[in-house]
C-alpha cells in the first residue's frame, strides 16, 4: 500500500535564541547526533548481513524481467535481518531508553525521524547511489525535525515549542511569503542552525501543506520554451520572446580575498606541522633560482591547527557562503524570467557533471545545474513539463534550416546558415530549434513555418545581449571602487537569500 502524498512547501523563519536556550538546544542536538550515528552504524551492520546472506545472493540471480519475484526475494532477505525503516525505529527507541540522557532530550517522534534519516542514508549505499556513509560530527549535524505538528517539535501559537522549550520567531508581517506560510496547514517542523558572519543563527522551517505563494510578477505562462544550456549563460526562445541570460550576473567571486586566506592557512599549517612536509628545495625558473616549498609527506599524519588557522578558515567559509547565496538569488530570477514565457520546457540532455571535470571553477561559480533543476521543479509544479532530448541525435548547434549539418568549434559563437538567412547567435538559434524537437527528432517543417515570425525576435535578443555586455564592461571600467560597490549590493541580496533561502525556492 503506497502512502498518500500531498503538495508541500517550506516557510523559513528566523528565531530569537538567548544564551541559555542555545545551551539547551546544543545539548539536544548533541543527543540527536549520537542517536543518529548509532542508528546509522546499526543500519550498516544489518545491511552488511543482508548482502552476505544466501537469500540476497539468490535474489540477485533472478532475472530482472521477473520484477515481482525478484522484489519479493530481496524483501525476504531484508526481513531476515530486520533491515527496514520500522525495525530501525524500534532500535532508536531502545537505544534512547537505555541511555536515559537521550530519552530526556529527544522526544519519540524526533527519535523516529532520526532513525528514518539514518535508514535512508544506508539505503543509498544498498542501491549503489553512494559508495559509503559519513558519521556526523558536531559541526556537521545542523538540523532535526518532527514527525507531525501535534507533539514533540511543533509550531504552536506562532512559536516553536519543543517540550518545555519555547522559542519566539522574528515574523515579518509585511512579507506575503511568510504570511502565506503561517496561514497554511503545517505538516511538521524542522529546526536548524547556520553560521553567518561567524555567529550561530537559528531558524525554523515550517513544512506546509499546499502550494507555495506566487508573487504577481513571477507568473507562469502556458507556452513552449526551447532552451540551450551553457556554462555561463542560458538561451531561451518562447512563442514571442527570446533572450540570452547570464548565470549569477554580477556575483562577486572574492578570488583575491579567498586566495589570500588560503595562503594564510597554508603558512599556519606549515608552521604548526613542519614534520608533515618535505624540506624546501631550490629549483630553476627561467634564468632564476627560486626556493620552492616542500610537498606534504605521504601517509596519514597528525595535523595541529592553530587559532589563526581556524579564524582564517571561518572567514573563507563566510565569503564562500555569501557568494553562493547571492548566486542562488540571481539564478532564481533567471528561472522566473524563463517561466513567464512558457512552462513546457524542451532542452538538450547535457551532463553538467561532465562539465565539472573540465570547467570546475566556472561551474561552481555559475551553477548551471542548479538553474536546470529549479526550472524542472517549478515547471512541473505549475502543471508544465520538462523534456530532455538526445544531443547526439539532434545536433542542434550543427543543424541548418535545410537539414544539413556542419561541425563548429566551441569558439565559433555565430551561426551562419547555408540558406542565406541573417546571422544568429549560436546558442539562441539552438534554443529556437529546441522548440520543435519531439522524441529526439527535429521537425524541419515546423521550423520553416515558424522561423519568419521569430527571426526578428532572435535578432533583437542577440542585440540586447550585446548591449548588456557593453554596458557591464563600461560600468566595471568606470567604477572607482568596484569592491565596495559589490559589497554594498551583496548585503541586501544576501539577507534575502539567507532569511528565506528555501522558502523563496518555492515562491514562484
Amino acid at each position: 500500500m503506497t502512502r498518500s502524498t500531498t503538495s508541500s512547501f517550506i516557510t523559513e523563519i528566523p528565531l530569537i535564541v538567548d544564551s541559555r536556550q542555545e545551551i539547551e538546544l546544543l545539548s539536544r542536538f548533541q543527543a540527536g547526533r549520537q542517536l543518529y550515528n548509532a542508528c546509522l552504524h546499526e543500519a550498516m551492520k544489518r545491511l552488511e548481513l543482508v548482502r552476505n546472506s544466501e537469500l540476497y545472493n539468490a535474489a540477485r540471480k533472478i532475472s530482472r524481467t521477473k520484477k515481482k519475484e525478484r522484489s519479493e526475494a530481496f524483501k525476504k532477505a531484508r526481513e531476515q535481518y530486520r533491515y527496514s525503516e520500522y525495525d530501525l525505529h524500534t532500535f532508536a527507541t531502545i537505544t534512547s531508553k537505555n541511555s536515559k540522557w537521550i530519552a530526556e532530550k529527544i522526544d519519540s517522534n524526533t527519535q523516529q525521524k532520526l532513525a528514518t534519516r539514518a535508514f535512508k542514508t544506508s539505503e543509498r549505499v544498498m542501491l549503489n547511489v553512494s559508495s559509503g556513509v559519513r558519521y556526523k560530527v558536531s559541526s556537521r549535524f545542523r538540523s532535526v525535525e518532527g514527525k507531525t505538528n501535534k507533539q514533540g517539535l511543533r509550531w504552536k501559537d506562532d512559536c516553536l515549542a519543543w517540550g518545555k522549550l519555547i522559542l519566539k520567531p522574528i515574523i515579518d508581517s509585511t512579507n506575503p511569503v511568510i504570511r502565506h506560510g503561517l496561514e497554511s496547514p503545517v505538516k511538521y517542523v524542522r529546526l536548524l542552525w547556520r553560521i553567518l558572519n561567524g555567529k550561530r543563527r537559528w531558524y525554523c522551517q515550517l513544512v506546509n501543506e499546499g502550494l507555495p505563494y506566487q508573487k504577481p510578477r513571477n507568473y507562469v505562462s502556458d507556452g513552449v520554451v526551447g532552451l540551450d544550456l551553457n556554462i555561463n549563460n542560458i538561451a531561451f526562445v518562447g512563442d514571442n520572446h527570446a533572450d540570452l541570460l547570464p548565470f549569477a550576473e554580477n556575483v562577486p567571486t572574492f578570488q583575491k580575498e579567498i586566495a589570500a586566506l588560503q595562503r594564510k592557512m597554508q603558512r599556519s599549517q606549515r608552521a604548526s606541522n613542519s614534520n608533515n612536509f618535505e624540506p624546501n628545495f631550490k629549483a630553476r625558473k627561467g634564468r632564476k633560482i627560486v626556493i620552492k616549498k616542500g610537498r606534504v609527506k605521504k601517509g596519514k599524519a597528525q595535523w595541529n591547527k592553530s587559532n589563526n588557522y581556524f579564524k582564517a578558515a571561518a572567514k573563507k567559509r563566510e565569503l564562500e557562503r555569501r557568494k553562493t547565496a547571492y548566486a542562488k538569488t540571481q539564478n532564481r530570477r533567471v528561472v522566473n524570467q524563463i517561466l513567464r514565457h512558457g512552462k513546457h520546457i524542451k532542452t538538450e540532455n547535457v551532463s553538467v557533471k561532465g562539465w565539472q571535470k573540465m570547467y570546475g571553477k566556472a561551474i561552481s561559480a555559475k551553477s548551471p545545474g542548479f538553474v536546470q533543476s529549479e526550472l524542472k521543479l517549478k515547471a512541473e509544479r505549475a502543471g508544465g513539463s520538462f523534456t530532455k532530448f538526445s544531443t547526439s541525435k539532434t545536433a542542434l548547434s550543427q543543424t541548418h534550416l535545410d537539414g544539413t549539418r556542419f561541425k563548429k568549434s566551441l569558439s565559433e559563437r555565430v551561426h551562419r546558415d547555408v540558406t542565406g538567412i541573417p546571422e544568429h547567435h549560436r546558442d539562441l538559434f539552438s534554443a529556437f530549434l529546441s522548440k520543435y524537437v519531439n522524441q529526439d527528432k527535429l521537425s524541419l517543417q515546423d521550423v520553416l513555418n515558424e522561423y519568419p515570425g521569430l527571426e526578428p525576435v532572435l535578432l533583437e535578443a542577440w542585440q540586447r545581449y550585446l548591449t548588456r555586455k557593453q554596458v557591464s564592461t563600461s560600468e566595471s571600467r568606470s567604477s572607482d571602487s568596484p569592491s565596495e560597490w559589490v559589497s554594498s549590493e551583496l548585503l541586501t541580496s544576501d539577507q534575502i537569500a539567507i532569511t528565506s533561502e528555501k522558502s523563496d525556492r518555492d515562491v514562484a
